[in-house]
């Protein structure tokens, strides 16, 4: 016999979110925003043909991520390994969702992060819902995503969202808390106002740890792609999903192989840029 009653936790959980279903006209304007997203990354990155976009990335890459020819090297041999595997077109859909969810994400963690520099009781009060955040585990995400936007990519994005912004949340917090002191009270010597303190002395000294906090931020979007795929998100994911439901090795190795290039190419492009910022 129970010392304690059993506590409804469940049943609490489920009454919240259909009292918040009441709200569908805010769902609907969030999924519609994220599917015109969708749909003008999809379009815009679709009707480049492949060995254009290929040659284009590896000079943007050259170029901007610290003149390292490896660098460029990999992306030209990694992009068109992809395309001779047959899998533009899922790679395509993949990184419009990747960069859909780190758009959003860094919309909505920066301002809340320069917010958390500026208020160190909101930092005690966000800081424990980080770490929340990021220890639950990835497949629970779909649950309220589901719930609130039903089956498909715009779902995938929200649960990415939810997933992989705490990184760029911390790391943006942490970068304008550890620029110097000195630098601050010299801005304050020139009657700098708080805007120009931020835009210009805080956030450019900051930016390597943002970057930094960006990264990762891509990273955990990207590892969402195949448990998104779960609930309808299309993509290389997608292709994963289906070789292991069918039981094809083969073709899981292939998909995961793309990913796998996709992730590192994304990652030495994100960090080749905030090493150059600095």
């Amino acid at each position: 016999m129970d010392l304690f009653p059993s506590m409804p936790l469940a049943q609490w959980i489920d009454d919240f979110v259909d009292w918040l279903n009441n709200a569908e006209f805010i769902f609907d304007g969030i999924e519609a925003f994220i599917s015109f997203l969708l749909l003008i990354l999809t379009e815009s990155l679709g009707v480049i043909p492949e060995w254009i976009f290929i040659i284009a990335l590896t000079v943007v890459t050259f170029i901007f991520g610290g003149r390292k020819t490896g660098l460029a090297l990999f992306v030209l041999i990694g992009l068109f390994f992809i395309d001779n595997l047959n899998y533009w077109d899922d790679m395509i859909l993949t990184l419009s969702l990747v960069l859909s969810a780190t758009m959003i994400s860094v919309l909505i963690g920066v301002p809340i992060g320069i917010w958390m520099s500026k208020n160190n009781i909101l930092e005690q009060i966000i800081k424990p819902i980080l770490d929340f955040m990021q220890t639950m585990p990835a497949f629970v995400y779909l649950i309220p995503a589901v719930a609130f936007f039903g089956i498909g990519m715009e779902p995938g994005v929200v649960a990415s969202v939810i997933f992989a912004m705490p990184p760029t949340i911390r790391l943006t917090n942490l970068g304008i808390r550890q620029v110097s002191s000195e630098v601050i009270e010299a801005s304050d010597a020139f009657g700098s106002t708080a805007g120009q303190k931020l835009w210009k002395v805080q956030l450019p000294m900051a930016r390597t740890t943002i970057m930094a906090g960006i990264n990762q931020t891509i990273m955990l979007a990207l590892s969402m792609v195949v448990i998104a795929s779960m609930i309808g998100a299309s993509g290389l994911g997608e292709q994963v999903y289906y070789a292991v439901g069918r039981n094809q090795a083969g073709q899981g190795f292939e998909a995961g192989i793309a990913i796998v290039i996709l992730a590192i190419i994304l990652d030495r492009i994100t960090q080749s840029i905030g090493s150059s910022s600095r």
